[in-house]
């Protein structure tokens, strides 16, 4: 590991190339941060990067799968070559995957959601560990309302499972982890204006489909309209920042009372 320390703070932000992952670099980057942006696509991630550069911050792009444990590793090393410390890790990458009823959701499937999402969220902790140890620091993962306060959403087991699964992980960690002045967090958006729903497979979900009646508007605090990307940057850098400096182990929801309804 690098002995020379930034004196700047250091974000890792994984899925930076599109919605809550770009917003959240971008804020951070405005901030005074210099920003680690991690991505599986080039021309997305670059774009985040080169914005940052193009407003005067600081940032690198990174490309890895944090599937992939031996890549998110060599992350870790680029950034400990680079500015020789980390204080905040925004585990944001993921996928919906495949939403089907259990009967048409193959194990192959279930898996590949499972793999992505919750180990890559496990290795891209674990592996940022030697320099979040260096000062402590923040993690902030981001789950979602699904699988956490609603279950309303038909063939969305594969990706509920691992979103319940990452809020059990931030809570044993908030707790192992404090020991070297790390908080953990997890934020739990509901619905925001971001593409993930383009990379969604669904099939037949209507067969795993159980009435419920909801009152006009699902999101009462808007009356229907979905959140936005900023608004969950600027609670992740809430987090993040020493503002949150005794929050850890804590879960927020984003979804203007979204959930509420549907749970």
């Amino acid at each position: 590991m690098n002995k020379t320390i930034s004196q700047k703070k250091v974000i890792l932000v994984t899925g930076a190339g599109e919605g809550i992952g770009k917003a959240t670099a971008l804020k951070f980057s405005d901030e005074g941060y210099a920003v680690a942006c991690v991505g599986r696509h080039q021309e997305n991630t670059d774009r985040t990067t080169h914005k940052i550069q193009e407003q005067g911050g600081e940032a690198i792009t990174l490309l890895a799968d944090i599937s992939n444990y031996s890549q998110m590793e060599e992350i870790c090393e680029r950034i400990s070559d680079k500015w020789g410390c980390l204080d905040v890790v925004f585990a944001n990458a993921g996928i919906n995957g495949v939403w089907a009823p259990i009967q048409k959701l193959t194990p192959e499937e279930f898996e590949n959601t499972v793999r992505i999402n919750l180990n890559g969220t496990f290795h891209t902790i674990k592996a940022m560990m030697p320099l979040l140890k260096i000062k402590g620091g923040a993690v902030i993962i981001t789950s979602s309302v699904n699988g956490t306060r609603m279950f309303s959403n038909s063939g969305a087991t594969a990706y509920s499972c691992t979103k319940a699964a990452q809020v059990a992980m931030m809570k044993m960690l908030a707790l192992e982890l404090s020991q070297y002045r790390i908080r953990v967090n997890c934020i739990c958006p509901g619905a925001i204006h971001t593409h993930i729903s383009d990379n969604t497979e669904t099939r037949k979900t209507e067969q795993a489909k159980v009435p419920v009646e909801f009152p006009e508007g699902k999101i009462p605090l808007t009356g229907g309209d979905p959140g936005s990307p900023t608004q969950c940057a600027d609670l992740v850098y809430y987090l993040g920042n020493g503002h949150a400096s005794h929050v850890t182990g804590s879960v927020v929801y984003v979804d203007g009372a979204q959930s509420l309804l549907q749970g």
